[in-house]
């Protein structure tokens, strides 16, 4: 796609990216895309926020699955929740809904330590699983094929050293253990600290059980840990990836790293051996054998600039790894620009932050921004490593609230997000679920 738009002028490059009017996106959650960001129809009305937050296409319905009335963790502090995941292969397959919440310690603010909540879905019953007094920032989340969930700290100076791994100066990742066949009940939660001492948010596994994770900094780099055994993550080599001849894209390698270090700060080990920088690498999502990393102030036309307007990188997990921008503003998604006094603003895509894989295999992606968006990209076919297409899905009317957590469950017409940071004050968890399509029975 990309030496097709680059053929066009610029004007047209905007129209034709973002009013795509004739184009319905298939699959189990084929949609029209929008034609636009929430701009005209942002609002502080706490009943439209708390019931209907999402501009969403013709032929889907959204509705809240918990919120702050039925799961009020910290009701003296701003209450974050964020990324999610649910038990995708054991025996309760699809009905648990786990969150971590990503609540730092603060200055004359009541704090009782990050939590993990838990959300039956069968009943709708809300409550937290595991909490601990030093765990600050909790985001990334992740179920593995072991069936253990990790965690982590998403914070570059840690306030609250866990007593285990003191000499951490960053954020640490944890694995919860659950009694057999019990997802709802925690058997044992290790510290992990040979994934790195490092702002983590997005974690990430391949089928030989190697784990990603990401250090969310404005030069930040992507790491691979590497275990001595399939399932044991306390043993193991930490990696950074270097692309070659100091580029952001081309050909990579994954460079292992200085191990006690990785443990103090694994930002420090990492630029030890020239590892790549990109600015905040925040989610990661596999999909087949590429990794995709969201890059919220990416500018991938200035690589000295940390304001960029962000991108999303595609890693391809080969013997010779190969990373290319797979969403790029100006390339194969329009520039965003804010409205401002009688002047329209242009839809376009701006600070992504979390990733989801859809059930056919294409990529969703949630901005941090106001509005937040929800976009959804296509794979690449033509091999350019660019997606073919990247289409509006979804623009929260909460200017102030940032949609987060994206995820599909067992339920291939229905989109698990977040809202947090609700003007309202009434952080959500919803559902976003394609209507039944009587007209045809094949999507």
């Amino acid at each position: 796609m990309k030496e097709k738009i680059l053929a066009l002028p610029l004007y047209a490059v905007l129209t034709t990216l973002v009013y795509a009017d004739a184009i319905d996106v298939n699959g189990p959650m084929k949609f029209k895309p929008i034609a636009t960001s929430a701009y005209e129809q942002t609002t502080t009305d706490p009943l439209i926020l708390n019931s209907k937050p999402w501009v969403i296409p013709e032929g889907f319905t959204q509705s809240i699955v918990s919120d702050e009335n039925t799961l009020n963790i910290y009701p003296d502090s701003n209450d974050w929740g964020d990324m999610n995941t649910t038990n995708e292969t054991g025996k309760h397959a699809g009905r648990y809904f786990y969150r971590t919440h990503e609540v730092r310690p603060a200055s004359g603010v009541p704090f009782s330590g990050g939590a993990i909540s838990i959300i039956d879905l069968k009943t709708g019953k809300s409550e937290i699983l595991a909490q601990r007094a030093d765990w600050e920032a909790l985001d990334g989340l992740v179920w593995t094929p072991w069936q253990s969930l990790l965690f982590a700290e998403e914070t570059i100076q840690a306030q609250l050293p866990d007593s285990d791994v003191p000499q951490a100066q960053s954020g640490l990742l944890y694995e919860i253990k659950f009694a057999k066949d019990d997802p709802t009940t925690v058997a044992e939660i290790s510290v992990r600290p040979q994934l790195g001492s490092l702002s983590h948010e997005g974690i990430e596994w391949d089928e030989e059980g190697n784990v990603y994770v990401i250090d969310e900094d404005r030069k930040g780099s992507i790491y691979k840990f590497v275990p001595a055994t399939f399932g044991d993550l306390s043993r193991g080599q930490l990696y950074a990836l270097r692309v070659k001849n100091s580029a952001k894209t081309g050909e990579a390698e994954w460079v292992p790293i200085d191990m006690n270090q990785a443990q103090i700060s694994a930002r420090v080990a990492a630029q030890a051996v020239n590892a790549t920088p990109f600015c905040r690498p925040e989610d990661l999502e596999r999909i087949g054998n590429t990794l995709y990393a969201a890059l919220t102030c990416e500018d991938a036309t200035d690589p000295a600039n940390i304001n960029g307007p962000g991108a999303i990188l595609a890693v391809q997990l080969s013997k010779t790894p190969k990373v290319s921008y797979f969403v790029q503003p100006g390339i194969n998604v329009a520039f965003e620009t804010k409205p401002t006094g009688t002047v329209a603003g242009i839809t376009g895509f701006k600070s992504p932050d979390n990733l989801a894989k859809g059930p056919d295999g294409k990529l969703w992606i949630v901005e941090d921004n106001e509005n937040s968006d929800i976009w959804v990209a296509l794979p690449d076919e033509n091999g350019d490593g660019y997606s073919d297409g990247v289409y509006l899905f979804a623009s929260l009317k909460d200017q102030q609230a940032e949609g987060t957590g994206i995820y599909f469950g067992k339920d291939p017409k229905t989109l698990y997000v977040n809202v947090q940071h609700s003007g309202t004050g009434n952080d959500k968890t919803m559902a976003i679920t394609r209507k039944k399509d009587k007209s045809s029975t094949e999507d």
